[in-house]
């Protein structure tokens, strides 16, 4: 396959060394030192068992000279979608699809789906609707994203743990494409199912981002820690309770007792989480996709979310006092 992936970071990177290793022919998307290193050695990937691999991908900053592409992976944080949503159509041939490759709700979380919120935009992911407009739905994959990797250093990608990506045509439909993007990353070594209820999956793993990611972020403190130490515990365990009854209310089914994925969370061990880590780097967060879009989903089901609405306040302002310097903060042993 043709496989253009737009924003080469960290899972973005990832997917695109492994499928240009198995064989696929694969181009990335980014930018400055990331780039420049990528195009003078290559794609480097360090793998789970400290293994590394150097695949051979195109590399540009420009989207319109990847030319068409079978299949693009959108490897960018929710809220940088909108930014390159309008250049994708030069990656399009008649049969283009598009795998989203984001946590928290999606953009397309109504639409496709019957029911009495069917098209419902979410005004948290998609301000404006300039993704829906932009992009349409029947090109899109939907993907649940469990591996953690980093960008170790320009052109590096060091691949912590997890293989699985959940994928799924937002209808629930089972296509040849949705079996072919499925076939290839395997092939590249992933897991890779056609799951049969994608909403219900994109529940499981947001519950525990909406809270360990806003609370480390405002901590400092890894997974681990979280979960040891009573307060957060109890507080993340609150706003899962909120979280749990809106998707209820949405019709999701959680299949995992709270307290089974909060034991799940702490036996990562001491791992910061992809929003700990953007505060350290002075990368924006992903509060809106994680937790702002549960806030909107809670008003549309008349659910209140006390806990998540003052953690969301403090993590809000948290990412606005750090755009506003251009700084980062963590914490350093003295």
């Amino acid at each position: 396959m043709r496989i253009c992936v737009v924003g080469a970071g960290a899972i973005g990177g990832l997917l695109a060394a492994k499928l240009a290793q198995a064989g696929e022919t694969v181009s990335v998307i980014a930018r400055g030192p990331h780039l420049q290193a990528i195009r003078a050695g290559g794609l480097r990937l360090i793998e789970e068992n400290g293994e590394s691999l150097v695949a051979k991908v195109a590399a540009t900053d420009r989207i319109a000279e990847a030319g068409p592409q079978d299949l693009v992976i959108l490897g960018m944080k929710a809220h940088q979608v909108a930014a390159v949503v309008r250049d994708l159509p030069a990656l399009y041939d008649e049969s283009t699809a598009v795998m989203t490759a984001q946590n928290g709700i999606p953009w397309w979380y109504f639409f496709k789906q019957p029911g009495p919120h069917e098209g419902q935009r979410l005004e948290s992911v998609d301000p404006g609707g300039v993704v829906a407009d932009n992009l349409p739905t029947e090109r899109v994959i939907g993907s649940v994203v469990y591996p953690a990797a980093e960008i170790a250093a320009p052109g590096v990608i060091r691949h912590i743990e997890g293989n699985r990506f959940s994928l799924a045509e937002i209808d629930g439909a089972k296509t040849e494409r949705i079996a072919r993007v499925s076939d290839s990353l395997g092939k590249a070594g992933f897991k890779a199912p056609v799951v049969s209820d994608i909403r219900a999956e994109i529940w499981t793993k947001l519950w525990g981002n909406l809270s360990f990611n806003p609370i480390s972020a405002l901590t400092h403190a890894t997974l681990l820690d979280i979960c040891r130490f009573p307060l957060s515990r109890a507080l993340a365990a609150d706003m899962m309770r909120e979280a749990q009854a809106i998707g209820e209310a949405l019709g999701i089914r959680f299949r995992v007792p709270l307290e089974k994925r909060i034991a799940g969370a702490e036996a990562v061990g001491a791992h910061k989480t992809s929003m700990l880590q953007d505060v350290e780097t002075g990368r924006p967060i992903e509060i809106a996709a994680l937790v702002g879009s549960v806030i909107e989903l809670g008003r549309i089901t008349s659910t209140p979310t006390p806990h998540i609405d003052s953690v969301y306040a403090l993590a809000s302002l948290l990412a606005e006092t750090l755009q506003a310097s251009k700084g980062r903060l963590r914490v350093d042993s003295v």
